[in-house]
């Protein structure tokens, strides 16, 4: 089962973005894709992402993975030397993942999304009766 990434497009400022995501500035998270013998295993590196603040959703076998990041520590900045950006990336899912059996786990700022394969069709015996 290979990945593909979604179509991204660029815009007149010069970025690059998905079609579908709002006017925010998101960037691509690092992912990395094995396959198992049961499915796919999607890591990705989600820096600064909190479980309330991430969502991932099937919809038309795509795989869309959108979190918004936030600072944690406590008080003011008087001096901010870098920005956290939101994440947004989708993956077009092949037909043989089992969209209904996804699972995904975050810790310590990384997901990782178990994309199990479906059961492959079983012969099936029909009993033919005399009538």
């Amino acid at each position: 089962m290979a990945e593909r990434t979604v179509a991204s497009r660029q815009t007149d400022g010069g970025n690059w973005r998905e079609e579908t995501r709002e006017h925010d500035r998101y960037i691509t998270p690092p992912v990395d894709i094995f396959e198992t013998k049961d499915g796919l295993v999607v890591v990705a590196d989600l820096p600064g992402v909190e479980p309330s603040a991430l969502d991932v959703r099937v919809a038309d076998a795509v795989l869309t993975l959108q979190a918004k990041t936030q600072h944690v520590a406590p008080g003011t900045p008087v001096r901010r030397e870098y920005e956290l950006l939101h994440f947004f990336r989708q993956f077009e899912l092949p037909e043989q993942v089992d969209a209904d059996r996804i699972s995904a786990e975050l810790k310590h700022g990384v997901l990782a999304l178990q994309l199990p394969k479906k059961e492959k069709a079983k012969p099936k015996a029909i009993e033919v009766r005399v009538g």
